[in-house]
C-alpha cells in the first residue's frame, strides 16, 4: 500500500468514527471511542482525546442554546428560515443534524424537497417552496432550496436561459417579500475544496452506509466541478441582498464547520432566556380495582439481546 493509499484509508476510518461518534454521542459523552469493541480506528492519543471533548463541550453547549433560542421563538411567535447550500458533500445534512437533534420537530423542521414532478415544473418556480414557509413560533431548514436553479438546474441544463434569468430577477423580490412578510431569512453557502471533495465521495464509495448518498447526479457534478464554481460565484453575487446576504462557512474540516455555523446562528437571532414554572411530577393515581394484564408471549419482541 503506497503511502496516498494508506492516507485515504486513515481518512476514511476517520470519518467513520466521526459518523459513529455523533450517533453514540447522547450515551458516550465524553467516554473514550475506544473503549468500545471493533473501534474502526485507534483514538487512544491524547490530542485526538481532547479535541473530541473540545468538540463535545462546545457543540453540547451551542445546542443547549439552541433550545433556549426554540423557546424564545415559540414564545415570541417568531419565524426563521434557514437554508443551506453547498456542494455536494460539502457538510449541509451534517449541520442540519446537529442543530435539530434536541429541538422540537413541531417547532424545527426540515424540508429536503425532491426534485419536482411533472406538475410542479408548470407552476411557478417558488409556488413548491411556500408551501414549507414557517408560521408563527417556528424554524424551517432547507436542505437545499429554491437557489437549485442557480446551481445544479443551471449546469445540468434543466432549465433555459430565459428560466434562470427570470430566477435573477424575481428571487430578490420574492426573499424582500418574506422579509417584509414577518420571516427572518439566513442563507449559508458551505464552502469546500476540491481536494476535500474528492476525499469525502471517496469516502462514501468505500463506506457502504454512505454509498446511497452518491447519486449519478453527484458523480457528474464531480466532473463538473469548474461549471459549479461559476455558477457559485454568479449566484453569490446576484443574490446577496441586504434584507437576506450570504454567509459562507469554510467547511473543510467538518467538526469546525458545525461549530462556526451554530456559533454563528446563534448570534443571527436576538433571542433570549424564557422562563418557565418548576415541573412537579404528580403522583400516579392507584386503583384496587385495577389489575395489570399479562401481555401474550405470542407478540413480544424476542430478546435477543
Amino acid at each position: 500500500m503506497n503511502l496516498y493509499e494508506d492516507e485515504l484509508v486513515q481518512r476514511i476510518r476517520r470519518d467513520l468514527a466521526d459518523s459513529y461518534d455523533e450517533e453514540l454521542e447522547l450515551e458516550l459523552e465524553d467516554r473514550n471511542l475506544d473503549d468500545l469493541p471493533g473501534s474502526p480506528l485507534d483514538t487512544s492519543s491524547a490530542q485526538y482525546k481532547e479535541s473530541r471533548r473540545q468538540y463535545f463541550r462546545e457543540l453540547f453547549r451551542m445546542q443547549a442554546e439552541l433550545v433556549k433560542l426554540q423557546d424564545w421563538v415559540v414564545k415570541t411567535g417568531h419565524k426563521v428560515v434557514i437554508l443551506f447550500e453547498g456542494r455536494d458533500a460539502a457538510g449541509k445534512g451534517g449541520v442540519i443534524k446537529r442543530i435539530t437533534q434536541r429541538l422540537n420537530p413541531r417547532v424545527c423542521r426540515v424540508a429536503a424537497l425532491p426534485a419536482p414532478n411533472a406538475r410542479e415544473q408548470t407552476q411557478w418556480y417558488f409556488q413548491r417552496y411556500v408551501s414549507h414557509l414557517p408560521g408563527a413560533g417556528e424554524i424551517v431548514l432547507f436542505d437545499r432550496s429554491w437557489y437549485n436553479r442557480a446551481g445544479v438546474e443551471r449546469v445540468m441544463g434543466f432549465c433555459t436561459d430565459e428560466q434562470y434569468e427570470e430566477f435573477f430577477r424575481s428571487v430578490p423580490e420574492f426573499e424582500k417579500m418574506l422579509v417584509r412578510s414577518g420571516i427572518q431569512l439566513i442563507k449559508y453557502w458551505f464552502s469546500i475544496s476540491d481536494e476535500e471533495q474528492h476525499l469525502r465521495f471517496l469516502g462514501r464509495i468505500h463506506d457502504p452506509l454512505k454509498q446511497w448518498k452518491l447519486s449519478p447526479m453527484d458523480l457528474e457534478s464531480r466532473r463538473r466541478w469548474e461549471e459549479y464554481t461559476k455558477a457559485k460565484e454568479v449566484m453569490l453575487e446576484r443574490t446577496h441582498i441586504d434584507q437576506a446576504p450570504w454567509w459562507v462557512v469554510q467547511a473543510v474540516d467538518k467538526k469546525k464547520a458545525r461549530l462556526n455555523c451554530i456559533h454563528h446562528l446563534l448570534g443571527q437571532i436576538p433571542y433570549g432566556e424564557i422562563e418557565h414554572p418548576s415541573i412537579v411530577l404528580p403522583p400516579r393515581e392507584r386503583h384496587d380495582d385495577y389489575v395489570r394484564q399479562p401481555v401474550s408471549h405470542e407478540i413480544l419482541v424476542p430478546e435477543v439481546y
